[in-house]
């Protein structure tokens, strides 16, 4: 049994920062990549950022050179710095692991206001 707990969202203004994060936690051997996508009201998940096991990373257009990911192996932990927060940023904000399988968090609302 794999489970990701995710934390850090809230209620922010425009321009605000807030710092997400994600800790898995089971039967876990290896993860590969790990990610955020969200999801807006009436709109599809969307990726924000993932982050491969080296590192690697790759941003949505919408959210380059305002939010970064980052991983910490040892504690099987996914963050998300998110700075210069817009409206349009509001939604629920999903972690993902891909081990043999992706395993999802049950997600953490964040609200930006104008």
């Amino acid at each position: 049994q794999v489970q990701l707990v995710e934390s850090g969202g809230g209620l922010v203004q425009a321009g605000g920062s807030l710092r997400l994060s994600c800790a898995a936690s089971g039967r876990i051997f290896i993860i590969n990549s790990m990610g955020w996508y969200r999801q807006a009201p009436g709109k599809q998940r969307e990726l924000v950022a993932t982050i491969s096991r080296g590192s690697g990373t790759n941003y949505a257009d919408s959210v380059k050179g305002r939010f970064t990911i980052s991983r910490d192996n040892a504690k099987n932990t996914v963050y998300l710095q998110m700075n210069s927060l817009k409206p349009e940023d509001t939604a629920v904000y999903y972690c993902t692991i891909r081990t043999a399988r992706d395993y999802w968090g049950q997600g953490t609302q964040v609200t930006v206001s104008a």
